[in-house]
C-alpha cells in the first residue's frame, strides 16, 4: 500500500508548513487527486487516520477533490473526446495528458494561538 508513504510525505510537508507559520495545529487538509494518478482515494483517507496520530493534523479533516483525466493535442492544443483514440481528432498529432495525474495540496488551515 503506498498510499501510506505518500500520507507520510504529505503529513511531513504539511508540518513543515504548519511550523512556519507557527501553527499549534492543523484543521483541514485539501488535495487534488487526479483519476490517473495510481492513488487509490479510500486507502489514502484509511492511511491518513493511521498516521495523522501525533501530529499537528491529529484532528484535521481531510478532503480530497477527485480531477478526472483529460488529454490534449501537442500540436495544437485541441482537446480529446473522452474515450477517443489517442491521435488528435482536428490534425492527427499526438496527444498528451492535459489533466489527472496530479496529486496536490491545494490548502491546509491552520489553528495559530
Amino acid at each position: 500500500m503506498h498510499e501510506y508513504s505518500i500520507v507520510q510525505a504529505l503529513l511531513e510537508r504539511v508540518d513543515v508548513e504548519a511550523r512556519c507559520h507557527e501553527a499549534s495545529a492543523v484543521t483541514s487538509i485539501a488535495l487534488a487527486v487526479g483519476d490517473a494518478a495510481g492513488i487509490e482515494p479510500e486507502l489514502l483517507r484509511a492511511a491518513f487516520e493511521l498516521a495523522r496520530s501525533g501530529t499537528l493534523a491529529e484532528r484535521a479533516e481531510l478532503t480530497m477533490r477527485l480531477v478526472p483525466e483529460s488529454w490534449r493535442c501537442r500540436s495544437c492544443g485541441a482537446p480529446l473526446p473522452a474515450g477517443g483514440r489517442l491521435c488528435c481528432p482536428a490534425c492527427g498529432g499526438a496527444v498528451e495528458l492535459a489533466a489527472g495525474d496530479e496529486l496536490l495540496l491545494e490548502r491546509m488551515e491552520l489553528e495559530v494561538t
